[in-house]
């Protein structure tokens, strides 16, 4: 059996070498020759985790054709806003019954879809119902550690998502299933939104108290605008919804949180991002959401004002004052 990973990500690389590790051949795609010589030289990947060796069964490769070929399953783990340019690559390589999984957590600014429709937009129509999206409490560095984690696959097929599940699980990645993808994206999505406030709040020094309160609404928020999207409010209730956004609230390893905490310092956004080595989804994922929750009709007070601190220079202080002292869930 043979996987192929699109993209070198923290994200991409874990599950690589977690999938390495079963004894699956893995293709890592880079997207330049440089990086894959690099990647298969250094045999681990020094920008996004340092120290974890690759199993020799992982193969770092710069072709899109090596990497697809003979791929029993193929997962897209690129920054959400980069989804549409890769996918666009892979058209043509893709054999008719392999599953695809996009394992990214946001929605693409300028339209605000999912990434599920974006893989539809760009891939024959005969690939839709091979169109899968994973999403749960999943930190790559503990992944590729070893150390346990579950999570979530959707898809509209059930014969597909039970083939991936089968594919990705392992004695320490436990997978569930789930046929409602709106709502495993969308909770993928939005909890970046509610870590950005928690690491604006740690940094202002609000407590635990005001956090949890925060977090509390910030799920209120995802699941009014997840289910006027479509969603099953079970899901905003399980793995993917409130499990994610616990451990994306709690984490130091959530680079949402991270981001928000050096913004409240005074730091600005851009200097913020260049000193991190993955993106930080949750930035472009506000916009998306904003757009989103007007064309819904839907109220979104807490991504509304993380919305005006990003992108319209509101005082962050003010922001999340407003936020602590406004109506309950």
């Amino acid at each position: 059996m043979k996987v192929a990973i699109i993209g070198t990500t923290a994200w991409g690389t874990a599950l690589g070498i977690m999938l390495a590790r079963k004894g699956i051949e893995v293709a890592l795609w880079a997207r330049t020759r440089e990086e894959a010589d690099r990647l298969n030289t250094d045999r681990e990947n020094t920008a996004r985790l340092p120290g974890i060796t690759f199993p020799d069964n992982l193969s770092p490769t710069s072709s899109v054709e090596e990497a697809l070929k003979g791929a029993s399953l193929i997962i897209l783990a690129v920054p959400s806003q980069e989804m549409r340019r890769n996918v666009r690559l892979l058209r043509g390589h893709i054999d008719a019954d392999v599953p695809i999984v996009s394992a990214a957590k946001g929605l693409e600014k300028d339209t605000s879809k999912r990434m599920s429709q974006v893989l539809a937009e760009e891939l024959d129509p005969s690939l839709h119902d091979k169109i899968c999206a994973i999403s749960g409490p999943n930190f790559s560095k503990e992944i590729a550690q070893g150390l346990p984690a579950s999570t979530v696959v959707a898809a509209q097929n059930g014969t597909v998502v039970n083939r991936v599940k089968e594919i990705m699980s392992s004695p320490t990645f436990q997978v569930e299933t789930s046929n409602d993808m709106v709502g495993v994206e969308l909770a993928g999505a939005l909890k970046n939104i509610v870590a950005l406030g928690v690491g604006m709040m740690d940094a202002l020094g609000y407590g635990d108290n005001a956090k949890a309160a925060f977090a509390t609404r910030g799920l209120a928020e995802i699941t009014r605008l997840s289910v006027a999207a479509g969603a099953n409010p079970a899901t905003l209730t399980g793995l993917a919804g409130v499990g994610d956004l616990v451990a994306t609230c709690s984490s130091p390893l959530s680079r949402n949180r991270t981001f928000g905490r050096e913004l409240a310092k005074g730091r600005p956004v851009e200097e913020i991002r260049t000193t991190m080595t993955s993106v930080v989804e949750g930035i472009a994922t506000t916009a998306a959401t904003l757009k989103l929750a007007r064309e819904l009709g839907v109220e979104v007070p807490i991504t509304e004002q993380i919305y005006k601190v990003l992108f319209e220079g509101h005082d962050l202080a003010q922001a999340m004052e407003q936020l602590i002292r406004g109506p309950g869930v």
